[in-house]
């Protein structure tokens, strides 16, 4: 499982210009399956989107093809992680630590 980190890197109103283009690109991950949650960090400095089902190259992938980055408006930090516990309503993503 993943965590994306966003981090915006130019004025807000360059990110509202680019907000329906990255929220288009959030749909087609939720859509793939691929994303899980997502929002808004507070205060609005970024955001963060869960991640799950993907391997570290196609969750680079993905962020690279965010329209924040290629509009040069946000840096992505990327956290992998092997989610063992989850709340019930998440169970179907539990993952076994490696061997």
């Amino acid at each position: 499982m993943f965590i994306l980190e966003l981090t915006y890197t130019a004025p807000l109103d360059r990110i509202d210009a680019a907000l329906s283009d990255h929220v288009a690109w959030l749909e087609q991950g939720y859509a793939a399956g691929h994303f899980i949650a997502s929002g808004r960090k507070d205060p609005r400095d970024g955001g963060v989107i869960i991640a799950a089902g993907i391997d570290r190259a196609t969750a680079e992938k993905l962020a690279a093809e965010d329209p924040f980055v290629r509009e040069g408006v946000c840096e992505y930090r990327i956290t992998q992680f092997v989610a063992t516990k989850t709340a019930p309503a998440l169970a179907e993503y539990r993952e076994q630590l490696p061997s």
